[in-house]
């Protein structure tokens, strides 16, 4: 099952994440993206969420200009 890594503290906020996958991402009151039902990985300090598939989470990766989304496959 693919997972979602997502470094939100080095998020610059360009929202396009949210623009291209608002399934999954949305922007949050201090300026930087949410993703949505993730949990945060305590060592790591990540967001995470495990998905069933990838649908359009592969363009957010693309479209990070900061590359701070991963997927594990």
């Amino acid at each position: 099952m693919p997972k979602i890594i997502f470094e939100r503290e080095k998020c610059i906020g360009c929202g396009s994440c949210a623009a291209l996958c608002p399934k999954y991402w949305e922007m949050a009151e201090d300026g930087k993206s949410n993703l949505k039902g993730s949990k945060n990985n305590e060592k790591t300090s990540n967001e995470e969420l495990e998905i069933e598939e990838l649908g359009c989470n592969q363009d957010a990766v693309d479209s990070c200009p900061v590359q701070i989304i991963h997927i594990n496959k």
